[in-house]
């Protein structure tokens, strides 16, 4: 079968870069004197681990890396591959080492192969068989085997800037890729960028649906369109949605939320909530993870913001987006300007480490149920006092542990919010323990 001709090639394909001198971005890792620059110039290619997000070019240059040392190139998807095709590139290289040719073995997405597939490449890297190039958009600490990975270089590519995406758009429109399209508007391209959230292939793609809007809108009348940010909006819609919602940046931006309110920035707050729906999170799971935030970080220092946020979840599932969303919102300003504490979530956690460790002790006489005759007899609930027949309703000195056990101390209310209040309370009624 022919190879397709470059007019029905995608539009990333036809701009994809020749030299390493055409690529656009990362250059701390190509620009002279930096590490994969000297990588490519030593003449002597090495194991490595292509690391960042989608459309930053990790297959560009594992592309280039085997053009630059003369190597056949051999491309394996961990989505689709397995080990079938892991033997037939291990049989391939045999033949161009037969031949003196060096190989290359680019494995996309590697994170997705298991740990026997991982592990399937180590003979053949030690062995000198192949040079292995993996792509990953997870982080190779947990996603790659340490045995893989301590024989391969890692370069952690960036996000594509701005400037370098409007350059793409530029080069697109340079080479008459877009013959449809006679011009885009500053308006229009800032929102392009905007929208491709340094991702090249995105917008590339975006670049190419725009075009065949172009063509049809142009089809029979001849000319070209210029691309205003009016016409842009026309022809994507709402299509904005920024990332892998089970992906690495999906759980950085929450943790960037989540940290937000902890430190009491309403601004900031508001900023990553509306980036986590602006990019598709759902608004349900948003509001499970402001119940959380009002509990663990805030806690008795305000209990009306456990409350708020129980009730923005109520809101949002009665109205829905985007009125719902507004409910949200007022949660996580009041969740940012509330006092803060941590007591409960640390009195917790200490309670339940205590527990995991601790043997199963009784509980005491008194302060078991006696509902028959028998457990009377054995003097179940005997001598319990009833907090409510006492002075002030509390029974002052009366032990509500385990016999024998110490008082923990899990709770420790903070110096914030009705904490304080409670704190003298706790105070108060020690000191009546004491008398």
């Amino acid at each position: 079968m022919n190879a397709a001709s470059p007019n029905h090639q995608p539009l990333a394909e036809r701009l994809r870069p020749r030299t390493l001198g055409e690529v656009i971005g990362q250059q701390h890792l190509l620009a002279d004197d930096m590490p994969l620059r000297m990588a490519f110039e030593s003449g002597q290619p090495h194991s490595c681990i292509l690391w960042g997000p989608p459309g930053v070019g990790k297959t560009t240059l594992a592309r280039l890396m085997a053009r630059s040392f003369d190597a056949h190139f051999i491309t394996i998807s961990a989505v689709l591959g397995g080990v079938k095709d892991i033997r037939e590139a291990v049989e391939q290289a045999s033949i161009w080492q037969g031949q003196g040719k060096r190989t290359m073995v680019f494995v996309d997405e590697v994170h997705r192969f298991n740990k026997s597939q991982q592990d399937a490449f180590l003979p053949h890297v030690e062995s000198g068989l192949f040079t292995f190039i993996g792509a990953t958009t997870e982080n190779p600490s947990f996603e790659v085997n340490s045995a893989l990975l301590s024989r391969a270089a890692v370069y952690v590519l960036q996000p594509l800037a701005d400037e370098d995406l409007k350059k793409i758009i530029a080069k697109a429109l340079s080479e008459q890729a877009l013959p449809a399209i006679k011009n885009i508007a500053a308006e229009a391209a800032d929102r392009l960028v905007a929208y491709a959230d340094g991702d090249a292939r995105r917008l590339l793609n975006t670049l190419e649906s725009l075009a065949v809007a172009a063509r049809q809108e142009t089809k029979g009348k001849g000319g070209s369109v210029e691309v205003t940010e009016t016409w842009l909006l026309k022809v994507l819609g709402q299509q904005l949605r920024r990332y892998d919602k089970g992906g690495e940046v999906f759980y950085d931006t929450i943790s960037a939320l989540h940290k937000s309110v902890r430190g009491s920035d309403p601004d900031a707050a508001l900023y990553w909530l509306v980036r986590m729906l602006d990019g598709g999170a759902e608004p349900k799971y948003m509001a499970r993870r402001l119940i959380r935030m009002a509990s663990e970080d805030i806690g008795l220092a305000d209990p009306r913001a456990l409350r708020l946020a129980l009730d923005a979840a109520e809101v949002y599932e009665r109205l829905g987006s985007p009125e719902g969303e507004l409910a949200l919102a007022e949660c996580v300003i009041y969740l940012a300007v509330a006092p803060k504490s941590n007591a409960v979530y640390k009195a917790f956690n200490e309670a339940r480490a205590l527990v995991k460790k601790d043997g199963t002790r009784p509980v005491p006489l008194h302060l078991r149920n006696a509902p028959t005759k028998l457990m009377k007899a054995l003097d179940y609930g005997r001598n319990y006092r009833y907090a409510h027949d006492e002075e002030d309703g509390f029974a002052a000195g009366e032990s509500y542990l385990p016999d024998g056990m110490a008082a923990p101390g899990f709770y420790r209310p903070v110096n914030r919010g009705l904490e304080i209040r409670i704190a003298e309370k706790l105070q108060e009624l020690k000191a009546k323990n004491r008398l």
